[in-house]
């Protein structure tokens, strides 16, 4: 392999790539909205895509839905953040993203993968009661030589921790 060839082949693995993560729900609308209170993220508005689609009979009209005062798809909600780019015609969001998905089937065993919140110095106690009132349940404490956090989880039992 030649000089250029490993170069170009190091570029290729040090891409940085875009994400999103993913997450299963029985409710993606009640999710969305609880993760962008608790982010402050925005819910996506997909409504002028879905009302196009609708008006040229691409879609039918049973897999929309009204949330959030506008028109969606039934399965599908997210969170974006406010300054991350996105798609004007779609609304779909560019940069960090939450997409929830509607599934049949209930949450079963512990998160595999967790999301952490952060609060703003000496601010957990106040961000604790403001996700409590947002629909978050504290499972527990935990207090460790290396830090202090809240367990918590969401509306759907999802867990996340709050430090």
């Amino acid at each position: 392999m030649t000089q250029t060839q490993t170069q170009t082949q190091t570029q290729r693995q040090t891409q940085t790539l875009s994400w999103k993560l993913v997450i299963d729900s029985a409710d993606p609308h009640a999710q969305a909205g609880f993760w962008a209170a608790t982010l402050g993220y925005l819910v996506e508005d997909n409504s002028p895509l879905v009302e196009q689609l609708l008006a040229a009979g691409a879609v039918p009209e049973a897999i929309t839905t009204q949330a959030h005062g506008r028109r969606a798809w039934l399965d599908l909600a997210a969170a974006r953040h406010p300054d991350d780019p996105y798609d004007e015609v779609s609304g779909t969001g560019q940069g960090r993203r939450l997409l929830f998905q509607r599934v049949p089937e209930p949450k079963t065993v512990k998160n595999r993968l967790h999301i952490d919140v952060h609060s703003a110095p000496g601010q957990r106690d106040a961000e604790e009661a403001r996700l409590v009132e947002l629909g978050a349940r504290v499972v527990r404490t935990c207090d460790e030589q290396g830090g202090s956090w809240v367990v918590m989880v969401d509306p759907e039992d999802n867990e996340f921790c709050l430090s």
